[in-house]
């Protein structure tokens, strides 16, 4: 199984960025499927993520700004980005719950310049 993240780059705040995540390899139904980021020097943490329902959990500091959208079918994950700050700036991962286990893709880089 592999999750491939992309769509990661160099933006001016206030732009935009799309961010897509290819899972292969999963047999069946994916559950969540989420992102995460990482920024120099601190932890990872949760960004969004969707249930198969449709549902989906932001926080707080990408509410209005980010939209998480998935197929379901395709097995794709998106992260729409508006609004970039450069606090955004960080490697962020997708991540899929398949079968009561997570996995991770390789992480693409987002940099927002001031």
């Amino acid at each position: 199984v592999q999750l491939q993240a992309s769509g990661g780059g160099l933006v001016q705040a206030g732009g935009s960025l799309r961010l897509s995540c290819a899972a292969s390899g999963f047999i069946g139904s994916v559950n969540y499927m989420g992102w995460y980021r990482q920024a120099p020097g601190k932890e990872r943490e949760l960004v969004a993520r969707m249930a198969p329902s449709g549902e989906a959990n932001y926080v707080d500091f990408v509410k209005g700004r980010f939209t998480i959208s998935r197929d379901i079918r395709k097995k794709m994950s998106y992260l729409q980005m508006a609004d970039l700050k450069p606090e955004d700036t960080a490697v962020y991962y997708c991540k899929a719950c398949w079968r009561g286990a997570d996995y991770w893709g390789q992480g693409t880089q987002v940099t927002v310049s001031s």
